[in-house]
């Protein structure tokens, strides 16, 4: 059977689609963490510029409660919003009553902290960074101890529901803001 010769735009064009296809898992990397997606928290610190408005232009550290105080619109509660939830809030409350159509841009500045606890050798709080895996957050408190279950490190994180779920993870494993790790002590 003959198959007609169907020219290098043809392939081309299903390897770009592969690539679009796949994409987004490549950018994403280990953590999976993108600002699109990542549910802001206590304890992150945010940037939010108006363009030409300096006076509107303010970085803030989210409270306990999960909230900011911004010029005009006082406190608005941030917890459990992504950066363009966000944006579109605070471009709907500047608009019509104080500026006719604000230009909102929201940026992590730092994310909240991780902590590492039991058998490490400096545990404590620590800066997150996109990108880090449990291995790196060991080497960051010092290393396990010598009494280190190394195979059995729990990671205690904050669901979707608000509320917290513990679970086993490997060195490999990513971590994320806010995220509790525990190494237990080895029996042996």
């Amino acid at each position: 059977m003959h198959r007609p010769y169907l020219g290098n735009h043809f392939i081309m064009t299903h390897v770009l689609s592969l690539i679009l296809l796949f994409l987004p898992a490549i950018t994403q990397g280990q953590t999976g963490l993108t600002s699109s997606r990542y549910l802001l928290n206590a304890g992150d610190m945010i940037s939010i510029n108006v363009f030409d408005e300096e006076d509107l232009s303010i970085e803030a550290r989210l409270t306990d409660a999960g909230t900011i105080s911004y010029p005009f619109l006082g406190e608005i509660q941030v917890r459990g919003r992504t950066v363009g939830e966000l944006e579109k809030l605070i471009k709907q409350g500047l608009k019509g009553g104080y500026l006719i159509n604000p230009r909102v841009n929201v940026t992590i500045k730092e994310y909240r902290k991780f902590f590492v606890r039991g058998e490490v050798n400096k545990p404590g709080g620590f800066s997150f960074e996109p990108g880090l895996t449990l291995e790196k957050a060991i080497a960051l408190s010092g290393g396990f101890s010598k009494r280190a279950n190394k195979k059995d490190v729990l990671v205690t994180r904050q669901g979707k529901s608000g509320r917290s779920e513990e679970r086993s993870i490997t060195l490999d494993g990513s971590i994320l803001p806010g995220d509790i790790i525990n190494v237990k002590e080895s029996f042996f």
